[in-house]
This record gives structure tokens, C-alpha cells and sequence, in this order.
């Protein structure tokens, strides 16, 4: 495994990032393809054992059972010292008034209800899921600042959004000598890589750590076009961010995990890893293959020639993911 630093931080992590919206009880919340804790613990230290430290879930993943499952794993299994724990903030939580959003009352009430899940006094990484529109940013810039200055959580980081609106925040936070965000979690892939127009650069330039959800395009990346899977039939979300003209580019995928041969899933992450914005995917891991794939990718070499073919058959698409 190889280790950089988080966008501009002192903050080393693991190139691969678990991430574990995968582990939760099937029962709670909107998942049914998650697996529960029994079938989850041995990924967890699959990966740890692999040498991945760098581990994101979030308050909402499954009802709170991920961070459950994640938090009661990572305490048996790891050094709390060499992990890198992120979890996330603004998705509803329960049904009424502030039972979600970014208002100083959700962000303080969260972050409480979020490390008593995982079982620890702090988080590394504590991100807005998704940018609130109907709280000022003042307020929550604020707020998060209070979170790490109360030791709560060591960074903050923010999730899919408009570029103006990342840019709104860095600014507020710092005119007001508050804490700037340190990392940029979107989405990103072969299949979909409208931020490499605003966010990326914006990234760069401004020394903020990119980690990508979805960076297999929810497996499309990694199967025959037109296979359906069990989570395919049910992800409304993702049935939404993909459309029927890709089927080049994971043709193109195909092609060069054959000559190579090694899997599809390799090329895929070692394509978004040769981007220079990127610090760390976030990868979903149902089964120890999965995992295995994510770590030798992260030594796979493409020629510029293989880089090439995967990025032509891309065309402009519609935002998705906000």
C-alpha cells in the first residue's frame, strides 16, 4: 500500500480509502444489499491487514448501523492512532424539525450521535454529505469550526457540490479565521468526469485532497454491459447517474484488462489514480476480491497510449450526484 498526504495536510492516508456505506444492518435505512456485522468484519480487516487505513462512512449509512458495525470492528481489530476515521453530516436523520440539514443544531447534535456509534472521542475527517441551501453558510462554517476546536474531529471535509458553492465556504471560513475544509469527497470515474471542468483545478490550486465515491460507477466499470446485480435493482440513486452510451468505455475497460491480464476493476481505479487531483477512492467492498482488486491497482502502471483510450470515448453529460 502507498501513503500520501491529504490534499495540503500534515495528514498521511492510505491511497485506498474503505468505504463503508456497504456495512449496515439490511433491515435499516435504504439499502437492502448491505451486509450485516458478521459478514462485515472480516472485510474490515481484510482491509486493514492490506494496509488501507483510511476508512469513510457516514451518520445515515444504514440508520447509524454502519458507523455501529465500523466503529465495533476498527476498535477490536486496529490502533486508533494509525487509522484515519471519516463519517459525515447532513442527510436526514430522523423525520420533524432538525432532523437533518447543516444548522448548528444538527451539526452539534450529529457529531455526538456519530462518535458514540463509532465508539471513540473523535473523528479524523468530519464532512457535510451534501451542501444545505436553506442554512446560511456562516452558520455552518461556524459550527464546524466549534467541532474541531472542541476536539471532535481533526479536519473537515466536504462532499458533492457545486464549485461556486466549495468556493463560498473556503471563502467564509476563512475571512472569518475559521477551519477550511481539507478534502473534496465527489463523484468521479471513467463514466463520469464533469468535474474535471470546476472542481478538479479548483482542487489543485487550492491544495484540497480529492477522494472519489463511486469510483467504479457503482460496478458498472466492472462487468459485462447490460448485467444486472442485486444492489443495480434497487440503487434508485444510482440508476440515475449513468446512461446507455458508456458501453464504449467499458468496452474499452475490457480491452486492456485482457491484454493486461488483470481485472477490470484494476484498470478502472488505476485510471483514476494516474489523475493527478485524486488522493484516494473510496472503494465499496462486498467481497474479499474486492479489496484484493483496490490494492493491486494501486501498483498497476498505465501507458499513456491505455490512458488514452479509456478517456476518448467520453462525451458531456448532465451534472449528476449533487
Amino acid at each position: 500500500m502507498q501513503y500520501v498526504k491529504l490534499g495540503s495536510t500534515g495528514l498521511d492516508v492510505s491511497r485506498i480509502s474503505l468505504g463503508c456505506m456497504t456495512y449496515g444492518l439490511p433491515d435499516r435505512g435504504t439499502h437492502e444489499w448491505t451486509l450485516d456485522e458478521e459478514a462485515s468484519r472480516p472485510l474490515i480487516r481484510q482491509a486493514l491487514e492490506a494496509g488501507i487505513t483510511f476508512f469513510d462512512t457516514a451518520n445515515v449509512y444504514s440508520d447509524g448501523t454502519s458507523e455501529e458495525i465500523v466503529g465495533r470492528a476498527l476498535g477490536e481489530y486496529a490502533d486508533r492512532d494509525e487509522i484515519v476515521l471519516a463519517t459525515k453530516v447532513c442527510s436526514r436523520m430522523r423525520p420533524g424539525p432538525n432532523g437533518g440539514g447543516l444548522s448548528r443544531k444538527a451539526i452539534m447534535t450529529e457529531i455526538d450521535h456519530s462518535l458514540r456509534r463509532l465508539g471513540t472521542d473523535y473523528v479524523d475527517l468530519y464532512q457535510i454529505h451534501r451542501y444545505d441551501h436553506e442554512t446560511p453558510v456562516e452558520e455552518t462554517m461556524e459550527a464546524l469550526h466549534d467541532v474541531v476546536k472542541a476536539g471532535k474531529a481533526r479536519y473537515i471535509g466536504a462532499s458533492s457540490m457545486y464549485a461556486w458553492e466549495f468556493s463560498k465556504a473556503q471563502y467564509t471560513a476563512e475571512r472569518h479565521g475559521w477551519t477550511k475544509f481539507v478534502s473534496m469527497q465527489n463523484h468521479y470515474n471513467l463514466l463520469y468526469r464533469e468535474e474535471e471542468r470546476e472542481m478538479l483545478p479548483l482542487c489543485v490550486d487550492q491544495g484540497v485532497g480529492v477522494l472519489p465515491w463511486s469510483p467504479l460507477a457503482r460496478g458498472r466499470l466492472t462487468r459485462d454491459w447490460g448485467t444486472v446485480t442485486g444492489r443495480s435493482t434497487t440503487d434508485e440513486f444510482g440508476s440515475k447517474l449513468y446512461q446507455e452510451g458508456d458501453r464504449a468505455i467499458v468496452e474499452a475497460v475490457t480491452r486492456i484488462a485482457e491484454e493486461r491480464g488483470v481485472s477490470r476493476a484494476q484498470v478502472a481505479l488505476a485510471w483514476l489514480l494516474h489523475q493527478d487531483a485524486v488522493t484516494a477512492p473510496i472503494i465499496g467492498a462486498a467481497k474479499p476480491r474486492h479489496i484484493e482488486d483496490a490494492v493491486a491497482a494501486v501498483e498497476l502502471e498505465l501507458s499513456d497510449k491505455e490512458i488514452e483510450e479509456l478517456r476518448q470515448p467520453y462525451t458531456p453529460r448532465e451534472i449528476s450526484g449533487h
